[in-house]
């Protein structure tokens, strides 16, 4: 079929598409068809021409090389879950809006806020995921980085699978140290050798991190074995990874890191040795934190008095003192902060006349230290998970200054509670909102244990119940309303139904805002039923009942 024109020479089937091809771009009136059909419009013989070099061209392709199939998706030995839950996770996949975003977000409840929730429950049962879901629950993970360690570790080793075919969800190749790579036993060393030795970063800091956590001396010497030949960054990572059982036995291996080239990496080390109090590190930062602090009883009344440091010598910055102050800070203030931080806290008591914590944070400072003093012991109560002072820094709940005398913001005080159990931690929470409201309320209600205790959900919905009354604006109160959705017990339903209602509008009341509280509260109460719903579906059924046993009866009361 691909003869030869009247010029003479032979078109091949490429130049003749392409002739074709440029034909229909100029137009069929600049320039008409080659070898068109006498009396057959250019338009249609352009279109017959195009269509003959179709079939040809379809007709003379020689079949491709087939592709090899890829592997069979490995199983999942984890048991399915049950149908209900399973309808439940496409509804939740289904709703992809996030949210309303700004203002007025309706009665309706947030789908997407209630995943993460429905995601620890089904990992926490061990739960594996539906296969006909996994395109879903991968597509909402790639938009949410939030999402991604809780839907992968549900997804399970299906969606790597999958994550090796389709480039949009390679992220959860990234996120998961190598690749989904099996981790050696740690009884096999020469696998766990060969692993850290010739592994990618992500692949030995999975390596690492799991060690740590099972067989910590075992993790240990392992970066101690090629610690002098790592890269300055990926030291800091792997030293980092050593909080994870971290005790006495790691001193000597952080003491020779304090002699790093890189002051990260020494920084880091001297934090990680002043959380052992009894390290060498921790009592050279103990000598030189009372050096500075003292009891002065030359007035009427006990006081701490303080002596900063006169300038920082090679030996603080050996262990960890950062020298150089930002901008905005004192030269002496900054060192006596890292020392008394640094410094282990069952110091002080001896130091200060055998005072118990509580006791010395209620202690005057002189010459306007107490802010920096009490600072620093905050920080050393969250680095050391000291209880007791923490508590003693926090103070009571219902203080007219609405915190304790060392914190010095929501944020430190958001910190020391999270040294606390947690139902101390609900309880000191509850009493704050109870004095104080929720105005300031959010960062401490952040670290308190899902779901909220009973006392600390009662506070949030008579503070939310007192902010209604008042006529204010729910936007005011939207971030403890969200927080309240995803952590309030779903007992507090019955509580919540009778706020449902619009209330009478005060004279001072914002205009409408009544009804804007009716409606949270009844996506409030409606989220609340969703959760009580899906815990339902995500609990396994119960084995049935073994019948009864009927008696058996002695041989001779037979016949």
């Amino acid at each position: 079929m691909s003869g030869a024109p009247a010029g003479g020479h032979t078109t091949t089937p490429g130049s003749a598409w392409e002739e074709l091809v440029t034909t229909a771009l100029l137009g069929t009136d600049r320039r008409a068809p080659a070898h068109a059909v006498p009396g057959r419009a250019a338009p249609l013989a352009l279109l017959d021409a195009a269509a003959v070099a179709t079939v040809r061209r379809r007709a003379g392709l020689r079949p491709a090389r087939p592709a090899a199939r890829p592997e069979r998706a490995p199983a999942d030995p984890r048991p399915a879950l049950p149908a209900p839950a399973a309808r439940r996770l496409t509804t939740l996949l289904a709703d992809r809006s996030g949210g309303a975003g700004g203002g007025r977000r309706g009665s309706s409840p947030d789908l997407m806020e209630l995943l993460p929730q429905w995601l620890a429950a089904a990992n926490a049962h061990g739960y594996a995921a539906p296969p006909q879901a996994l395109p879903a629950l991968l597509d909402a993970a790639r938009g949410r980085t939030d999402l991604r360690p809780a839907a992968l570790a549900f997804a399970g080793p299906r969606a790597l699978w999958l994550a090796r075919l389709n480039p949009d969800w390679r992220f959860a190749l990234r996120a998961t140290p190598g690749g989904g790579a099996t981790l050696p036993d740690p009884e096999d060393a020469e696998a766990v050798l060969r692993l850290w030795r010739e592994g990618l970063f992500a692949e030995r800091a999975a390596l690492l991190g799991a060690l740590r956590t099972r067989t910590p001396a075992l993790g240990r010497e392992l970066l101690a074995s090629t610690w002098a030949t790592e890269r300055a960054e990926d030291r800091l990572m792997f030293l980092d990874s050593l909080r994870a059982g971290l005790s006495d036995a790691d001193e000597t291996f952080l003491d020779q890191a304090l002699g790093d080239r890189s002051r990260n990496v020494r920084a880091t080390a001297a934090e990680l040795l002043s959380a052992l109090p009894d390290s060498a590190l921790a009592e050279r930062m103990a000598v030189r934190a009372t050096a500075c602090v003292a009891l002065d009883r030359t007035g009427d009344a006990p006081a701490i008095a303080v002596e900063a440091p006169l300038e920082c010598d090679p030996g603080m910055e050996r262990d960890g003192v950062v020298a150089t102050p930002p901008a905005g800070r004192g030269e002496r203030s900054w060192w006596l902060g890292q020392l008394v931080e640094a410094a282990p806290l069952g110091t002080w008591p001896g130091r200060l006349g055998g005072r118990t914590a509580e006791e010395i944070v209620a202690l005057p400072v002189a010459d306007g230290w107490q802010g920096e003093l009490h600072g620093a012991w905050c920080r050393a109560a969250v680095r050391q998970r000291d209880a007791a002072w923490s508590r003693a820094l926090l103070g009571s709940p219902s203080a007219p200054e609405a915190g304790g005398p060392g914190a010095v913001s929501l944020a430190e005080r958001a910190k020391l509670l999270a040294a606390l159990e947690p139902s101390e931690r609900a309880a000191w929470v509850a009493g704050f909102i109870a004095t104080h409201g929720l105005s300031e309320a959010f960062q401490l209600l952040g670290v308190c244990a899902v779901p909220w205790a009973a006392p600390l959900g009662r506070a949030v919905v008579d503070a939310l119940n007192i902010a209604r009354d008042a006529g204010s604006y729910p936007w005011s109160f939207s971030g403890v309303m969200g927080l309240a959705e995803r952590c309030l017990d779903p007992a507090e339903t019955v509580r919540l139904e009778a706020l449902l209602a619009i209330p009478d509008e005060r004279e001072d009341a914002a205009p409408g805002a009544g009804g804007y509280w009716a409606e949270a509260f009844q996506r409030l109460v409606t989220t609340l039923r969703l959760r009580a719903a899906m815990t339902r579906e995500l609990t396994p059924p119960a084995p049935p009942a073994e019948p009864p046993r009927e008696a058996a009866q002695p041989p001779d009361a037979a016949g």
